[in-house]
């Protein structure tokens, strides 16, 4: 962990001192230390606690957690530990300055240090102050009323402590640091697309990737300036217009040629945003594609299937969506792809799921789902969930695998410590296989909707050769903008 919150529970606190006293310890101990104060009144605050609290009433959150995260991470990269002060609690909406703090230490997904006044009541108000912060998912290390020997305990807690919680803005801030430490070019075909157009924009001006735009170039021009943006730092092309037309046209006909496929209806088919841009990445003039955000997901991924195609050893694409939510990074898989897979498609899907957990920094344990756990349901649905375990065992010993189980033991501790008690598997998955596309595509929306700031990223189709990617159709900027950075990321791993 690099970096430690100082919260006050309460007002009157000696927090200030505490903070002070805490960068000199690390200091004396040989750390590099940086200050960071997101929040307060402070001069040295990055934004002013009215300035804060006005941008949460005026839908800004999203913009005020992006900048704390950017800032604070520019601090972590420089320095070996990061003390964030919150606010003192001096104001008179201490309950509102409380909550900035708890949207602050969530966010940036720090362990905290809670001060509170030293007087009678303190062990009962700090527990009760506990229990509102762990509801945020924010590991509290522990209390302090003055300076003692438990701050250095607690700093050497803090610097030890497991990385183990992440934030939907973090995961978030994360993608776009992969994307952007190896950039890559992505072709988006559906150019005249106001959210497309946005989301270029952002994407472009950030750095994130190289972005070309497809379509009618004074159609995309004219939709650009009538919404103010600027086209400067992207590529647009007009695929009929293209000197690779007439190639790209060539290498279709011989790629469909077993399928009888004609040089008009090569053309034809070429003519279209999703088939040239996805010959541009079978040709590698693009790392990856994104597109769908006005179109079916058929229409966006059948010129891959038809000759990007699979890689090597996997015979089946399937769709995952990460989800972040209760303070963890999970992988649901097939949510969007195979309606009814077998077996054998099953164990692929289970396999390429937890490499592509892997990909993203998440130690893979896989849950192949059902609604019986062990030994417990009986039935021809459970038989192939239970057969896929055994073939995606046999495919890669090396992962921690269960199933047949249900959700709420593969999720839930407790439930796990009944159900399968010595399971290294439930109650602490992270890859989770659904046993088909309508409990899949179910389950994932139902998660999205009912959990509090659930962020699902996705669908991301794994198991093709070079990456190409479906939006929703009612997808928004930020979709694509995370839909364009995992592209990306996959692009680097190909």
């Amino acid at each position: 962990m690099k970096g430690v919150f100082f919260i006050a529970g309460e007002a009157g606190t000696l927090k200030a001192e505490i903070t002070k006293k805490a960068i000199d310890l690390l200091e004396n101990a040989g750390k590099k230390v940086a200050y960071f104060k997101p929040v307060g009144n402070e001069d040295n605050a990055l934004y002013s606690i009215q300035k804060a609290k006005r941008m949460i009433v005026e839908g800004q959150k999203d913009v005020l957690v992006e900048n704390v995260i950017e800032n604070y991470k520019q601090l972590e990269n420089q320095n070996d530990i990061v003390i964030v002060d919150g606010t003192n609690l001096i104001t008179r909406d201490i309950p509102i300055e409380f909550r900035l703090n708890s949207i602050m230490a969530s966010e940036l997904c720090l362990p905290v240090v809670l001060v509170m006044r030293e007087d009678e009541g303190v062990s009962e108000s700090a527990d009760f102050v506990t229990k509102i912060l762990k509801k945020h998912y924010i590991n509290v290390l522990g209390t302090l009323t003055k300076i003692d020997n438990d701050l250095e305990y607690l700093l050497q807690k803090a610097v030890s402590a497991k990385e183990d919680i992440i934030s939907a803005k973090m995961f978030e801030y994360k993608l776009v640091e992969m994307a952007r430490s190896d950039k890559q070019k992505i072709v988006l075909p559906e150019g005249d697309c106001e959210r497309v157009l946005r989301a270029a924009e952002n994407v472009a001006k950030r750095q994130i990737v190289d972005v070309v735009l497809l379509g009618n170039k004074k159609d995309i021009r004219d939709k650009a300036e009538s919404l103010g943006i600027s086209l400067d730092k992207m590529e647009v092309i007009n695929p009929q217009e293209d000197e690779r037309f007439d190639d790209y046209v060539n290498t279709l006909v011989e790629l469909r040629k077993s399928k009888g496929l004609t040089k008009e209806e090569a053309t034809e088919q070429m003519k279209d945003g999703a088939c040239f841009g996805t010959m541009m990445v079978y040709k590698n003039d693009a790392a990856g594609m994104v597109s769908g955000a006005e179109h079916t997901t058929a229409h966006t991924i059948r010129p891959a299937l038809q000759f990007v195609k699979t890689k090597e050893g996997v015979s089946t694409v399937s769709g995952v969506f990460f989800m972040c939510f209760n303070g963890k990074l999970f992988v649901f898989a097939d949510c969007a792809v195979t309606p009814n897979p077998t077996s054998e498609q099953l164990a692929e899907i289970g396999v390429e799921t937890a490499n592509t957990a892997k990909m993203f920094g998440i130690e893979p344990k896989v849950a192949f789902l059902s609604y019986g756990t062990g030994d417990s349901g009986k039935g021809p649905s459970v038989d192939i969930v239970r057969e896929a375990v055994r073939m995606a065992k046999e495919k890669a010993p090396e992962l921690l695998i269960e199933g047949p189980i249900q959700f709420d033991a593969a999720i839930d501790a407790e439930v796990a410590k009944t159900k399968l008690p010595n399971s290294p598997v439930a109650g602490q998955a992270t890859v989770f296989i659904f046993p088909d596309l309508n409990t899949g595509n179910c389950c994932y929306k139902a998660v999205q909707r009912a959990s509090s700031g659930c962020l699902a990223v996705g669908p991301i189709l794994q198991g093709l050769k070079k990456p190409v990617n479906d939006l929703s159709r009612g997808c928004t900027v930020p979709d694509i903008i995370n839909t364009i950075a995992l592209t990306a990321r996959f692009a680097q791993k190909n």
